[in-house]
Parts: structure tokens; sequence; C-alpha cells
């Protein structure tokens, strides 16, 4: 499976302009693709203001996701704010080339930002078949909480999508890989570059690692496409020939 990993600047709650620098970006892709991965609140950046910069799952965004997986016969995913029954969420979208949408709220609210006083936080994890492969998709924040994200359904891969920013980027550079080695799976991070309108600095980092932490891309801080391939097959011999998730702790998550 290759995957595209789709790091740009956000134009600060503007969803039309946002989608359309990201199919130019899209695009541009020479290589055929299975998986294109798009930031956290790739529409809008980090927006606490969500009762005006939302969209409903009957939306302009929604309707461009399934129009470009259609189109680029790959899956689409990223993060929008939406609007459902009067309340708001942080939501990723996984969309088919088929039109089907799996959805994930985000579980862990960054309260840090008080966006646990605008969004609702999600109730369950999310697990999707495609392709041959078995994806957990999280959002940002998730990624500082191991146990939320540890592999007891034998995923094989953990994708994160994110507004990380600049400051702290020595932990998302350390946990994505971490992630990659605890869960022997494939781990994809995706993030934003540029400033937002709070004047907080992102500086990308979007990257790849295999089962063991060894990196499938490189690293960069200006917009780009990364190109990740994965292979099923080495990372179930490497988990046949250690296997360390078979000593894992078994435990239950309360939601």
């Amino acid at each position: 499976m290759k995957a595209a990993l789709i790091q740009a600047t956000l134009i600060w709650e503007n969803a039309e302009a946002n989608r359309k620098h990201f199919q130019q970006m899209i695009d541009s892709i020479i290589e055929s693709v299975d998986l294109i991965v798009l930031p956290e609140m790739f529409t809008t950046g980090f927006s606490m203001a969500p009762e005006h910069a939302g969209e409903t799952m009957e939306g302009e965004t929604v309707r461009w996701m399934k129009a470009l997986a259609r189109s680029k016969n790959a899956a689409v995913t990223g993060s929008v704010i939406i609007v459902e029954n009067a309340k708001f969420y942080n939501r990723l979208l996984f969309v088919h080339p088929s039109g089907e949408i799996h959805t994930y709220d985000k579980r862990h609210l960054f309260s840090l930002a008080g966006e646990d006083k605008v969004y609702t936080k999600g109730q369950q994890r999310l697990i999707i078949d495609y392709r041959g492969f078995r994806i957990c998709p999280l959002v940002c924040y998730d990624l500082r909480f191991p146990v939320f994200s540890r592999n007891t359904e034998n995923f094989d891969v953990l994708l994160y999508v994110a507004n990380w920013p600049k400051p702290r980027i020595n932990a998302w550079d350390a946990l994505l890989k971490a992630r990659a080695i605890e869960n022997m799976c494939y781990v994809i991070g995706v993030n934003r570059v540029g400033e937002d309108a709070n004047n907080h600095n992102y500086i990308g980092h979007s990257q790849a690692f295999d089962f063991l932490g060894n990196p499938l891309c490189g690293v960069t801080e200006k917009e780009t496409v990364l190109i990740a391939e994965m292979q099923k097959g080495p990372m179930l011999d490497v988990r046949a020939k250690m296997s360390f998730l078979d000593d894992r702790d078994r435990f239950d998550i309360v939601f």
C-alpha cells in the first residue's frame, strides 16, 4: 500500500481556499497511491470557533472528499469540524473510493487550548479494513496516550493527523517512532506547516515508520507530498519471529 502524506499550509477558517490548495497538491502526485492523508482540521486550521467554521456531514467538504476519492481511486482521510445534533466534533473522516465513509471523533481533546470546552469527545476507537490492511486512525493529542493507541486488535497501521506546533515537535518525533516500535505496526503522522491566526507556528515533520521504527520517508519543514510504501508480509514475518505482542498487557478501555 502506498500512502501520500500531504503536508500543507492551512488558510485560516477558509474551507474553500483550503480545498482548492489541497486539490492542487494532490493533482501534482504522479504515481498511483492507495491512501491520501490530510492534516487535522484541514479546512480551517485548529479553530475554536466551530459555530461559523463547522460543516455538516452533507456539506461541501464531505462531497469534495468523496469526489476526490473516486477520481483518484484512493481513500482520503483527515479531520474536519463537524456540526451534528447541535454539538461540535473534531471528526476524522475516512472516505473510500466507493464513497463509503468511516468516522472517528477525537477522543483526547486538547484542554490546554480549551478544545474540551468547545468540542464533544469521541466515545469509541475505530479500526478500518482497507485493501488488505487494518488501519486505526487517531487525531493529534491522542498520540500522547499510549494506552488508547495500544495494538489490542492486531491492526497494521496507526494513522495520526495533527496540528502539532513547533515548540513541542520533539515530542511528535519521538512518540510517532515509539508507537511504531511498541505496537509492531506501521505509523503515519501528518502535520501542517505555517502560522495560524493565533500566531502558533507549525513546521511539519510529517513522517512514516515501519514496524521496527525505521523511517519510510524524509522529514521536511516545507509544504510537500511524501510517499510512504507499506508491505504487510514483512511486518507479519517479524511479528511471527519476535512475538512481542503476545506478551502485551490485557486491559479494557473505559469510555
